[in-house]
């Protein structure tokens, strides 16, 4: 590359002139002579020349012009007319490719239409049009991918009119694998039925959703359930202060009181628990169930076990359930009970939902950058370009 092309970042130019008025308007032409892109011979005349003028970078806080000299060839062997190209200009566009790049990671990082508009001296429509091609091609190349083998499934508003929408997380490797508008299994079918490398999906990581449930059962069929331990956690608390609130309404109205009970026991400061004993003790079903929940808690709490320990445990905590069907709580172990197996599940891994849960935030405040969307496409298109496809397209098999 010559120096000049150094400087641009365009390879095979010749610079003529370059002059500063508002902007670097820089005068170049092809510094070498290719052969013919039909035949690749060299016998080559220049038929006629056309200028092009293309933006191509920012230097400062001034937008570097280029304008070019091509030239229009006649090949002496096979007789055909072509047009020099350049490498990172596309025919008939006026920008470069690094140009609409840079256009697309600003706007991709934050940065308004209304703002690139006058940095860039281009209108709002065509950042959009410029994002969207970027995006299209980001698309075309995650539609290949094969579906993750740790994979969270949860779902996450989207508006009034349209309802719900699924997230399906990669979480092995923290990245949103797809979004789906829908929730149930008829809007998710069609979708379903296509995903290349379902049947390898090892592990499928859900709250205690019995549609998702089943949804993974019938299309993921080799794959592990693993129930979501903070909604398993929330679901007990749930219970529990709805039992609380029929023993004593007005105690349930205490802040104080509500923030000692949600904590776990070995959490709890010396004066904590004894005041929170001291209470319980005029509530003697009450202090038996808060006792219940609190080794329950401990179970769902267990992690990274092996088989044989997890096997070990497993008899205790069937005989809490079994406990607690007889007390008011049976709700509550009713469905423990139907959940058993995926909660016993959650004692081998380490992996939760709340990947996913954090991918809601961002995708929340990508709705709020956007004053919200009425397009879902445009939705997933957004938080697939922040929180999917970087790091992960050039994983296809």
């Amino acid at each position: 590359m010559s120096h000049a092309g150094m400087i641009i970042g365009l390879p095979g130019l010749e610079i003529e002139r370059v002059v500063r008025i508002q902007g670097i308007e820089v005068w170049a032409k092809p510094s070498i002579r290719p052969p013919c892109k039909h035949c690749q011979g060299a016998g080559l005349r220049i038929k006629a020349t056309y200028q092009r003028t293309i933006k191509h970078t920012r230097q400062g806080n001034q937008i570097l012009t280029l304008h070019l000299r091509v030239p229009k060839y006649h090949c002496q062997g096979c007789r055909r007319y072509f047009r020099h190209s350049f490498v990172g200009i596309r025919p008939r566009y006026r920008a470069s490719e690094a140009y609409r790049l840079e256009v697309f990671e600003a706007h991709d990082g934050g940065v308004t239409q209304r703002k690139l508009s006058l940095t860039h001296r281009i209108s709002p429509a065509t950042v959009e049009r410029w994002y969207q091609h970027h995006i299209g091609q980001k698309r075309s190349e995650g539609d290949r991918r094969y579906c993750p083998r740790v994979l969270g499934i949860d779902e996450h508003f989207f508006t009034r009119k349209s309802g719900y929408a699924t997230t399906f997380a990669d979480l092995r490797n923290h990245k949103v694998f797809d979004v789906k508008l829908g929730r149930s299994e008829p809007s998710l079918r069609r979708y379903l039925r296509g995903l290349q490398g379902r049947e390898q999906v090892q592990v499928v990581v859900m709250d205690l959703s019995e549609t998702y449930r089943s949804i993974a059962r019938r299309y993921f069929p080799n794959a592990t359930i693993v129930a979501d331990r903070f909604h398993v956690v929330r679901l007990i608390n749930q219970h529990f202060l709805k039992v609380w609130q029929q023993h004593d309404p007005e105690g349930r109205k205490n802040r104080g009181l509500i923030s000692l009970m949600r904590r776990h026991k070995w959490r709890l400061g010396d004066e904590q628990h004894a005041n929170l004993m001291r209470y319980l003790a005029d509530y003697p079903v009450l202090q038996a169930l808060y006792l219940a929940k609190q080794r329950l808690v401990r179970f769902v709490l267990l992690k990274t076990l092996t088989r044989k320990k997890a096997e070990a445990r497993l008899p205790a905590f069937v005989a809490l359930v079994e406990q607690l069907e007889a007390s008011p709580l049976h709700a509550l172990a009713r469905t423990l009970r139907s959940w058993l197996q995926p909660i016993v599940a959650m004692w081998r891994f380490t992996k939760s939902n709340g990947i996913t849960e954090g991918f809601h935030n961002k995708m929340e405040m990508i709705s709020r950058r956007a004053y919200g969307f009425r397009n879902f496409e445009n939705y997933r298109l957004r938080v697939l370009a922040h929180c999917g496809w970087d790091g992960v397209i050039n994983r296809v098999r």
